[in-house]
């Protein structure tokens, strides 16, 4: 079922056993496979009408298994590592990861791990995390985001996923409403692992991609959850305090009118505050409990040393909120086995506690992912100023640039049309050597054409190298290329 809803889509998606052993194996435009269970819910729901004397064998999986999509940045990953194994050109803008080449971790943490590995820190850790750590989170809240939080209050866990996974199978019931901005990520995967019912708020350039309080009032009297994060990934935009504090008032409206009603569970909010430290210019991380003291008991924030520190495999993210709720997080989390290995968490508890390391290391890294966000607006503003139908947001927050190319109906020198977002990056990858993300994959429904571009794993040289390649690439597909700008 697809209800629409002012500016948001509501979707249930109804499962139904496939028509006939042929239409398995299916693959998607990205290359992903899909089953015809996933494939109707990348479909909004359009489900198939099966022979009541139809045969088929019994599946050999659970239902989620055959319903739940594939990761359409892996399948994107894949085909450009594919191209790039040719030798022909990339500049690899889809992976949100930091390449070691580029990014190093701070060696305060590097040395610590190797030393808490050689003090034979190499056994389990208590499920919920280290004292020691759980400990310096909260007193790092505390100096650098102006929140307190008990010890009692945080949860250790392998990354920031299963902290997200976990604030959702703890908070939301299959069939409950979950309300997301999108374009974002994975809150589409996450509300189907749990069966919720997801609300789409789809966001545009004139609000950076977020939502605002007016897009929000009327959708939250039946949710159960709305997921915000900021920065965002994938537009690396984020809010400001007034937006922010708005949307916290209506969190706190909603609670309030629970509460005198009586008999209904709260509403929560799940914070994603993963690239928290990394802004440029003039763009400050703002926080909710820090704007809107009383929300405290209705938010769990998420976190990790993945992105801020060029961490992602190291594995060590946390979640902070309501005592109760992080206890059933941890609860839920301690039978998946989901902590961060115990010689990371010894190294992470130095590292929170050495805000001096912390801003050397920050002076170092921050500017150099400005750099390259710098060089990619650079190259689609220059393309702009030359008449091409390409624009660019500011850099203002994690690692991301969000860039449109508005190219839908122009067609390919080899004579295809490009009529999706999923045509353009192809035609920019075969023909430019160009690799990124459409919106698709973090939500959006439709062929604007725009993209997430992300510089963690790319030189400034690779960037500057691009230039050339898409000015021709564009300029291959004809004077319509620059007659919509």
């Amino acid at each position: 079922m697809v209800a629409l809803e002012a500016d948001s889509i509501t979707l249930q998606v109804t499962l139904e056993r496939p028509k006939d052993l042929d239409e398995r194996g299916d693959v998607n435009e990205a290359g992903t496979e899909v089953t015809p269970r996933n494939a109707a819910a990348q479909s909004l729901g359009g489900g198939r009408t099966e022979p009541a004397n139809a045969a088929y064998p019994a599946p050999r999986v659970s239902t989620i298994a055959q319903e739940l999509s594939g990761s359409l940045i892996l399948a994107i990953g894949a085909e450009v590592r594919s191209i790039a194994a040719t030798g022909k050109p990339i500049c690899n803008l889809t992976v949100g990861d930091f390449s070691p080449t580029e990014f190093t971790i701070p060696k305060s943490l590097l040395d610590g791990i190797t030393a808490a590995l050689q003090a034979g820190h190499t056994n389990y850790p208590p499920s919920d995390g280290i004292e020691p750590l759980r400990r310096a989170i909260s007193e790092f809240y505390t100096r650098r985001q102006e929140v307190t939080y008990p010890v009692a209050s945080v949860l250790v866990t392998s990354g920031a996923r299963p902290a997200i996974y976990g604030a959702y199978r703890v908070l939301v019931d299959p069939g409950d409403r979950v309300i997301f901005p999108v374009p974002s990520w994975n809150n589409n995967y996450y509300s189907q692992l749990i069966g919720a019912e997801q609300v789409m708020v789809h966001c545009g350039a004139d609000t950076n991609f977020l939502p605002t309080a007016d897009m929000l009032r009327g959708q939250l009297r039946r949710a159960r959850m709305l997921v915000l994060n900021s920065p965002l990934n994938p537009t690396g935009t984020l809010f400001d305090a007034d937006t922010l504090a708005a949307i916290c008032d209506l969190v706190l409206e909603e609670n309030g009118r629970r509460e005198r009603a009586g008999g209904d569970r709260p509403l929560f909010l799940l914070y994603d505050q993963v690239y928290w430290m990394l802004t440029f210019g003039d763009a400050r991380h703002v926080n909710p409990v820090a704007l809107r003291p009383a929300i405290q008991a209705y938010t769990i924030l998420i976190d990790a040393i993945s992105k801020s520190f060029a961490a992602t495999g190291l594995r060590v993210g946390w979640a902070v909120g309501p005592a109760d709720v992080i206890k059933r997080m941890s609860d839920v989390l301690g039978h998946v086995g989901a902590w961060a290995p115990r010689a990371e968490q010894v190294a992470t508890t130095n590292l929170l506690n050495d805000d001096a390391g912390m801003d050397a290391f920050h002076s170092r890294m921050r500017p150099e992912v400005q750099k390259r966000l710098d060089a990619v607006e650079r190259i689609l503003t220059t393309l702009q100023r030359e008449g091409f139908s390409v624009e660019a947001t500011a850099p203002r927050g994690a690692i991301y640039l969000s860039a449109r190319f508005n190219l839908a109906g122009l067609r390919a020198p080899e004579g295809d049309t490009l009529d999706t977002n999923e045509s353009i990056r192809r035609y920019l990858l075969r023909a430019a050597g160009l690799a990124a993300v459409q919106f698709q994959a973090f939500g959006a429904s439709d062929e604007s054409g725009w993209f997430r571009l992300s510089v963690g794993a790319v030189s400034v040289e690779q960037i500057e190298a691009l230039l050339p390649r898409l000015r021709s690439a564009l300029a291959a597909l004809g004077s319509d290329a620059t007659a919509r700008r």
